[in-house]
């Protein structure tokens, strides 16, 4: 059964949530303020630049972001992995 998809969650800011959950990580803070969790899966959907779009180029930033996208999109990791892939050709 799938559980509705919280607006609180799917809402958030990426840099909120990001700084929450790493408080020590340097690169949080670098992380584009302006960008939620719904903007991240549309700009997935339209093949954008993931790093030039979040602002911060480093894959374990990316994967905590898609880790949490997919929990909150209740699909799994490598579904988001897979179009971050697709959309990389």
């Amino acid at each position: 059964m799938i559980k509705e998809i919280k607006k609180q969650d799917i809402e958030q800011g990426l840099q909120e949530w990001y700084i929450k959950e790493y408080p020590g990580d340097e690169l949080g803070p670098e992380i584009n303020k302006d960008i939620n969790f719904y903007n991240l899966f549309k700009a997935l959907d339209n093949r954008r630049n993931i790093y030039d779009y979040i602002q911060v180029g480093d894959s374990i930033v990316r994967e905590r972001l898609f880790s949490r996208l997919a929990i909150i999109m209740q699909v799994e990791y490598n579904y988001i992995y897979e179009q971050w892939l697709n959309s990389r050709n």
